[in-house]
């Protein structure tokens, strides 16, 4: 193989994984396709330290625990003051239910509920598809 065709067949690999490259970051690896949502209402009088360990260990799930392919979590919010049922929300999105049967038996979540159910009032957990 001489060198003008060395050259050429260097191009064209670059040129390939170039367009390799392009094509997984805009291509979603993982497309969810189930959704949970868990709310949560603190007992009354709840430390914000308790608060915050609760939101910051729910967080931390989605390193431990492989089947969450996304998450994010807020506060409610109501118009004019009003209280509400809940105080956060956990949104975590899944590819299959088996995934999220998973997360629910993970050793990993199993410890966070044991160690922050005792500054829960109630809790609420809803499953449903995601459609697009």
């Amino acid at each position: 193989m001489n060198a003008k065709s060395r050259g050429y067949a260097l191009i064209v690999v670059l040129m390939c994984a170039f367009a390799l490259t392009i094509y997984g970051a805009y291509t979603p690896t993982r497309k969810a396709q189930k959704q949970q949502i868990v709310c949560i209402k603190f007992k009354k009088d709840v430390e914000t330290a308790a608060v915050e360990k609760h939101m910051n260990g729910f967080a931390t799930l989605k390193h431990d625990i492989p089947q969450i392919v996304n998450y994010a979590s807020g506060k409610t919010i109501l118009p004019n003051q009003a209280v509400s049922d809940y105080d956060v929300v956990h949104y975590l999105t899944f590819q299959s239910e088996a995934d999220i049967r998973a997360f629910e038996q993970s050793d990993a979540y199993k410890q966070f509920v044991e160690q922050n159910q005792g500054v829960w009032d109630k809790t609420l957990i809803v499953n449903a598809d995601i459609r697009q």
